[in-house]
Formats: structure tokens, C-alpha cells, sequence
């Protein structure tokens, strides 16, 4: 297929539109980032970058600590407001609506209405450009039980939306697992070695 070739740009998509929820349960604040994603499977761990003009910068900065907020599509309106307004001006859970709800393991508030919630404390900031990225632990995830069967997750259930270049988007149906490109080819080879 033919390609035009642009200049080099902020254009890996979909990716994943959170919202970030810092601060405590007295002062709190939400603020949506789709600069985010998994660095390390063990130990757990991953990162948000954040813009240091941004209000919630100063407040992760210096409690070391702040929730992802996975988004349901139900929500993306909200989310998008949270990224549009400062917390300087507007408390955003009440605007919203949101419940705090307390966290496990950080200071930092969950967004109870949305259905995972993953708990980070920072242990790096890497100043990039235009962003400083906040490397974190995952020290735990809070998942509504709807969204289980068993000890398995079920994360389709959750009708989570995503960002790709200016625009969300909800997540579809899914089309496969990991390892399905090759489950064939090894009951197979599991089939031959039996003979």
C-alpha cells in the first residue's frame, strides 16, 4: 500500500483515556490523561505524563502518589471535561458528580463510578519535553465485581472508551486472545508428539 510520510508526532492510537484522580479525600482533584500505559509486567508498574503547567502536576509531585481511573464510555463526557477545566477553578468530583471513594494502599481518592480503579506511587520522574513522566508502582487494583467471574476479569464488561487523535472512542468486541494466532498449529504438534 502507498504511504505519505509525515514529520514524526504524538500518533500511536488507540490509547487508553483515564482519569487521574490526586490529592486526599479532603482535597482532591481528577484530571484525564491519555498519556498512559503498563512499563513492566514484575514488579508491576506504569506511567502517566503529565504537562508541569497542569494543576494536578504539583499535587502528584508531591504525594508521590495517584490513581488511574479506567473510563466506561458511559462516561467519556466527563472525562473529556475533566481534561478541559482546571482544578484550580472547579472541583471536578462535585461538578461530575464523582463519589470518592477510600483507596487501599494510597492517599488518593478512587472515582467509585468508575469500574477499575488502579492504585500507583510514583518511584520516578523523567522530564521529557512538553511532559515529565511519573513512573509508578501499582501497589493494587480495585475492580467491580460485575466485571468478574470467577478470579477471572472480564474486562469487556467494563465498556471502556479510548482516545485516538482527538476523539474517543468505545472499545468493540473482542477479536481474539493473546496466543490465538498459533493455538491451532499447537494442539497440532501436541497431537503429533502423542502418536
Amino acid at each position: 500500500m502507498e504511504k505519505v510520510s509525515w514529520q514524526g508526532g504524538a500518533l500511536i492510537a488507540p490509547v487508553p483515556a483515564v482519569m487521574v484522580s490526586c490529592g486526599d479525600m479532603e482535597k482532591s482533584n481528577i484530571i484525564t490523561v491519555a498519556w498512559c500505559g503498563i512499563t513492566n509486567t514484575v514488579p508491576p508498574k506504569t506511567y502517566i505524563s503529565v504537562r508541569p503547567s497542569r494543576y494536578s502536576y504539583n499535587i502528584i509531585k508531591e504525594s508521590g502518589e495517584f490513581v488511574i481511573n479506567l473510563v466506561p464510555s458511559a462516561l467519556a463526557k466527563m472525562a473529556d471535561f475533566c481534561g478541559v477545566y482546571t482544578g484550580k477553578k472547579v472541583d471536578k468530583f462535585q461538578k461530575c458528580g464523582f463519589t470518592k471513594e477510600k483507596a487501599i494502599k494510597v492517599n488518593a481518592p478512587l472515582i467509585s463510578e468508575c469500574p477499575i480503579s488502579i492504585e500507583c506511587k510514583v518511584t520516578d520522574i523523567i522530564s521529557l519535553g512538553s511532559h515529565d513522566m511519573f513512573l509508578a508502582d501499582i501497589v493494587a487494583v480495585n475492580v467491580e465485581k460485575r466485571l468478574l467471574e470467577g478470579d477471572k476479569l472480564c474486562i469487556n464488561r467494563a465498556h471502556l472508551c479510548a482516545f485516538a487523535h482527538g476523539e474517543y472512542y468505545k472499545l468493540g468486541e473482542r477479536i481474539g486472545k493473546f496466543g490465538f494466532s498459533v493455538k491451532n498449529k499447537r494442539k497440532k504438534a501436541d497431537k503429533s508428539a502423542k502418536k
